[in-house]
């Protein structure tokens, strides 16, 4: 059945490696909007404070321990920490470490955490070829673009089959920013966005583990090497992404071809990028926003809370039904866990998804009073919340849009307060300022330098 599937393909799809090549090593550069633009530095910034604040957690000690196995030269960076490893590992280590609390940006079209895959490579790679800000920002929106084109191409099916897209179109992304970098010619981008596709990762399988945040890693790994490969004449199909056994046919029966070549260059994703202000996954969010909401406009504390109902989505228990989350990489995949902080602290930040907040008494008492009905008529975006208590209010409020959305979006100082709670830990309060204040301007630096010696420990 499958290889009926595959004969009865497309064959008449445009050129879509060839065009996204093209567009990668031919937009000028800064060719967008201000609003882009800042879109843009958002963005890098944001990923930057996700980056550093994970650098000390579990997953960032095994993963750096298996690469130092290695014995990597020490060319590049490591976020928020001293140690230094080859490019390629840098790039892997930092995309992990970004995603491990979840609380990177978000694509909210097709659930792509865009910058995951790219800004981790061009970090990488921008060190070691001494570049500008200015090219580091021009190559992050360029290969935004590109992965979340593709993506926007293949949703929802390419999701719904099971892969996490993040990582199976973010290796395209990142291929295409890295041959931005090293100002590959158009064939040979096209090359490397070939030799990315046959590397596509990431199941969601494996959501609520350590190897979650390794997609985002893994894939930003693969495309600065294929970009290098390509680089010194490593060949690959000019059709690798539109053929009909190529990767978006292959891994969708849906391929709607104008979403990943008209506009292009025209129009942007990157504008319409989000980014979380609870570390978790975001379908939960309205969820969360409606718990915190009714905590604070009624004074609610967890001891007179009777019963909580949420009405979600069907996707919202597909993915985050965890009713007994057991620690914390589990509990960001639980509707359950989440409602119940965000009605105990009024936030849902990296703090409350602890192992041991994940399995404290009040939280166990009120997470179990806590029940998630499905109804498809409500949005994905969208959550009913309904909080009965003991002196017998039945308080209620509907979420059509969570804070941190297109519609609701996060400002300059709630974005900065973010950044700077996620990496004063690690770094300080000084360097943590100073790190913001870099990345939020990076277009401006003459190169990396300063905001790597801000961003890491000495």
């Amino acid at each position: 059945m499958a290889i009926n599937t595959v004969v009865q393909a497309d064959h008449h799809a445009p050129p879509v490696t060839a065009l996204l090549a093209h567009f990668a090593v031919s937009h000028p550069s800064r060719g967008w909007s201000d609003a882009v633009e800042r879109e843009a530095h958002r963005t890098f910034a944001n990923w930057v404070g996700c980056a550093i604040g994970p650098s000390g957690h579990d997953t960032m000690a095994a993963a750096l321990a298996s690469v130092m196995e290695l014995a990597p030269s020490a060319q590049a960076a490591v976020l928020g920490r001293r140690e230094r490893v080859d490019i390629a590992s840098a790039a892997l280590l930092n995309g992990i470490s970004s995603h491990t609390f979840d609380f990177d940006d978000t694509h909210l079209k097709t659930i792509i955490h865009p910058a995951g895959p790219v800004a981790p490579a061009l970090l990488a790679l921008g060190e070691h070829l001494r570049v500008s800000g200015r090219e580091l920002i021009d190559a992050l929106v360029i290969g935004i673009e590109v992965s979340c084109r593709v993506g926007n191409a293949i949703y929802p099916d390419h999701y719904d089959r099971g892969w996490h897209i993040t990582g199976s179109t973010g290796m395209l992304g990142s291929a295409a920013a890295c041959a931005r970098l090293l100002k590959l010619d158009a064939v040979r981008t096209q090359m490397a966005i070939g030799i990315a596709a046959s590397q596509p990762i990431g199941l969601r399988e494996q959501f609520g583990t350590m190897t979650k945040p390794f997609h985002p890693g893994g894939a930003a790994r693969v495309g600065l090497m294929s970009a290098l490969m390509a680089r010194h004449g490593y060949t690959a199909s000019k059709r690798a992404l539109e053929a009909p056994r190529g990767l978006m046919q292959v891994f969708s029966s849906k391929t709607d071809w104008s979403q990943a070549t008209e506009g292009l260059g025209d129009s942007w994703e990157i504008a319409l990028n989000t980014y979380k202000p609870f570390a978790c996954g975001i379908v939960i969010h309205p969820s969360i926003d409606g718990c915190v909401q009714l905590r604070e406009q009624h004074g609610l504390t967890p001891d007179n809370i009777k019963k909580v109902t949420i009405k979600v989505h069907s996707l919202v228990l597909e993915l985050t039904g965890k009713k007994t989350p057991t620690n914390g990489l589990e509990s960001k995949f639980s509707v359950y866990h989440s409602c119940a902080v965000g009605l105990i602290f009024g936030r849902a930040g990296e703090h409350e998804y602890t192992d041991a907040v994940v399995n404290s008494p009040a939280v166990l008492a009120l997470r179990a009073k806590v029940e998630a009905i499905v109804d498809d008529r409500i949005s994905e975006a969208a959550a009913d919340v309904r909080v009965q208590t003991h002196d017998g209010r039945d308080l209620h409020i509907v979420i059509e849009h969570a804070i941190g959305s297109t519609q609701r979006p996060m400002s300059e100082t709630q974005l900065k307060a973010k950044f700077v709670d996620q990496s004063a830990p690690v770094l300080g309060q000084a360097k943590a300022e100073e790190s913001w204040t870099l990345a939020s301007s990076l277009g401006d630096c003459a190169d990396l330098g300063p905001l790597l010696a801000a961003a890491t420990l000495s």
